[in-house]
């Protein structure tokens, strides 16, 4: 029975509160908030044994093995740091880090100590993942060619979004979901970033556009927006059909269509992804797997991995020209 702590008390926490509730493996152990009465709520809905008004109060709890970081992006960094030095394994929300450098930091440390640090992108631990790239390995489309792919939400309203601050923005929101969902299709030999953003009034990006050109002259485009619900729809286009995903950042059916150019494209294949918890209850389970092997690292997300991504975000936040005000 692995023993989890929350820090943070925000909605990701509240579904990740959720998930591990369910899951007979996992004891819901501790959950921390700034606010006791906030974290108290919390451990009453959500049935954890304890409740702390602080994240230092948690990190000293001896019983706690494996802590989730479910903070702003900016407090990433700090708070995964403090729970590998309290001896903690960690899964620390995506994005990961503000930065590679930031990420290259954390990774060391948790190397150093020998625990456990992964990123809880959970499009990387769903069984919808294997279900895309068998496809593609059957030969199913023939040879990938390019992908598309888009992610938005009315989310603007909400100060962390938007909050320079916090790292707000849609990048370390939104836009590292597509940028996961090409890396898994098309890899990381990347020949050059191309990105164009609309800034918020608080100077933070609020639609992104990036076009990811490889080496071997594959494409990927996406967009990303906070201030309107799009389709979420993945695109995989290959020379003998394409595969469209259904909601990259949850994928809920995956269908496989023809190339036909006329009457028009037919659906040879459609797969409903599996049921589920919430969908957190993956990285979990590879997080306890990981544990128990003695790995630092997932194999779902590895340490090299997230460095890439991280490293994608700093080329494209610098073409955007935004700098963060604690940097």
């Amino acid at each position: 029975m692995t023993k989890f702590g929350i820090i943070g008390a925000g909605g990701i926490a509240r579904t990740m509160a959720r998930t591990i509730r369910e899951m007979p493996d996992v004891e819901s152990t501790a959950i921390a908030a700034r606010d006791l009465d906030r974290a108290q709520a919390y451990a009453e809905e959500y049935g954890f044994n304890k409740a702390y008004g602080s994240y230092e109060e948690l990190l000293a709890d001896p019983e706690v093995e494996l802590v989730y970081i479910a903070l702003p992006h900016s407090h990433h960094c700090q708070w995964t740091m403090a729970a590998l030095e309290a001896g903690k394994h960690v899964l620390c929300e995506k994005a990961f880090a503000v930065s590679e450098d930031e990420a290259r930091e954390m990774i060391s440390l948790s190397e150093e100590k020998g625990l456990l640090l992964t990123e809880a992108i959970w499009t990387r631990y769903l069984p919808s993942r294997k279900m895309i790239s068998d496809l593609i390995e059957e030969g199913a489309i023939g040879e990938v060619q390019t992908v598309s792919a888009n992610l938005g939400y009315c989310i603007h309203k909400h100060d962390r979004i938007v909050n320079p601050e916090l790292a707000g923005g849609a990048l370390l929101d939104l836009t590292v979901y597509p940028l996961n969902f090409a890396s898994m299709i098309l890899g990381n030999d990347i020949e050059s970033i191309d990105s164009v953003c609309v800034l918020t009034d608080t100077g933070v990006d609020g639609q992104d556009s990036v076009t990811l050109r490889y080496r071997n002259g594959k494409t990927a485009m996406m967009f990303t927006t906070i201030y309107a619900l799009t389709d979420r729809r993945g695109m995989i286009y290959g020379d003998k059909g394409f595969i469209e995903v259904q909601n990259i950042n949850n994928p809920e059916v995956i269908r496989v269509w023809s190339n036909d150019r006329h009457p028009g494209p037919k659906l040879l294949q459609e797969f409903k992804a599996p049921p589920q918890i919430t969908g957190f209850e993956y990285e979990v389970e590879a997080c306890i797997r990981a544990i128990a092997a003695g790995a630092c690292e997932c194999p779902e997300m590895p340490h090299a991995e997230t460095l890439e991504i991280m490293r994608q975000m700093d080329t494209i936040r610098a073409q955007f020209g935004i700098v963060f005000p604690f940097e």
